[in-house]
This record gives structure tokens, sequence and C-alpha cells, in this order.
């Protein structure tokens, strides 16, 4: 049977996903027990209310982040996002700038790429804030001419913090290629057979927000 593995983090109250920006407020907008003088005995509602930034947990990027003029969330397409076909890359842990050999030898074109560095295991600490992986400027001119569908990393950021000019933000989002950050779990993949789903509300005049981002495992050709 196919296998489902999910890639996202858990998004909790006051939890910090990127340093500077504020963690999500989780309350009640209306307790079960309030809801008791609203419904027939016995029956209890609860609504929950966040408050966050777009940018919490695993979530996804679109045109519109980086580019005035790109696709916001609400116009993406869901062949953008979900039932992509995926291929993941390993790249090595001993460094962190990652260059466009580690995907020189595949075929990417209409392909959710993902990049597993580990960096996952940091999270929830200081130092994922700290030295993380990224993709460098020729990596995702590469993978934007090779025509990628998605770019997903599990790392804080797919750019080098220190390079304000964001190149790979730049160029993948001004090649309408979603990108997808703080995936966890990516060691769990295999590095190919697997269809990808990662799909935000859609939301107007809108760049990013949070995904439940999983990965459809297809079953091997022993049955195992």
């Amino acid at each position: 049977m196919s296998r489902l593995i999910d890639l996202s983090h858990t998004v909790e109250h006051g939890m910090i996903t990127y340093p500077g920006l504020p963690g999500p407020i989780i309350s009640d907008h209306l307790t079960r027990e309030a809801s008791r003088t609203h419904y027939a005995e016995g029956t209890t509602f609860h609504i929950g209310r966040i408050d966050m930034v777009a940018n919490t947990g695993t979530y996804l990027d679109a045109p519109y982040h980086r580019h005035a003029g790109g696709k916001d969330l609400s116009e993406l397409s869901l062949e953008a996002v979900a039932d992509l076909e995926g291929i993941l890359f390993r790249a090595d842990p001993a460094g962190r700038a990652i260059g466009p050999e580690l995907f020189t030898e595949a075929e990417l074109e209409g392909k959710a790429v993902l990049v597993h560095t580990g960096w996952d295991r940091h999270w929830g600490t200081e130092a994922y804030c700290n030295g993380h992986p990224f993709l460098i400027a020729g990596a995702a001119e590469l993978l934007a001419h090779a025509g990628a569908a998605l770019v997903g990393i599990d790392s804080l950021n797919i750019d080098a913090t220190t390079d304000l000019a964001r190149p790979a933000h730049t160029v993948l989002l001004g090649a309408d290629i979603p990108i997808v950050e703080h995936l966890c779990n990516l060691d769990q993949l295999p590095d190919s057979g697997f269809r990808f789903h990662s799909v935000p509300v859609k939301v107007k005049h809108f760049g990013t927000f949070p995904v439940r981002a999983y990965a459809i495992v297809a079953p091997s050709p022993e049955g195992d």
C-alpha cells in the first residue's frame, strides 16, 4: 500500500519559526463552557482563534511574496502545489552552500524538487536560526532553467540570510516556481517514487501561508 509521510512542523502557541518574527498567538474565540448558552443541553462547540504572521511553521511562498506583479496565493493553481511528482536530493551535511552540481544529472521538469539537509533536527532550538544550509544563485538558476515545478527545503531559508538580495527567492519566484521552507522528515522519503502536496489557503494579496505538506510514497515493486 502507499504510505503518507507528514513533512510539516506543528504550529504551537508562541513558537518561533524565523528570528525577528512573532510567534503565533493561539486562543479561544468561543470556549466550550461559554457555548453551552447557545446550544441544547449537552451540545458544545469550540471556536479557536489564531493570530500569526504568514511565515509560520512549514509554509509556501508564492511569486507575490517576492515580486509585486507575481501570482498571489489565490492565483496559484492546484496543479502548481498538489499531486506533483517528487524528487529528493540529499545535500552534503558537511557544507552550507548548495550549488548546481547537486541537480545536474537529474530530470527536473515538472517535478517538486525537495532538498534534504537534515537541518530540521534543530527545529525549536536557537541552533535552527544560525548557520543553516541554503541554495546559491547558480543552483536556483539551474532549477528554473530545468523547469522545476516547485522547490522545497528543510531549512530556515532557501537563501543565505546574510545575502540581502535573496537570489534563490528572486530567481525561483520570478520563474513562477513556488518555494516551501521549513519542511521536516525528508529523511523518510525515497529519492523518487512519491507525490508531493503543499496546498495553502486561497488568500488574495498574500504571498505566503502555512501548509500541511506531505508525500504519498508508492509501494515498492516487491510490495513492501
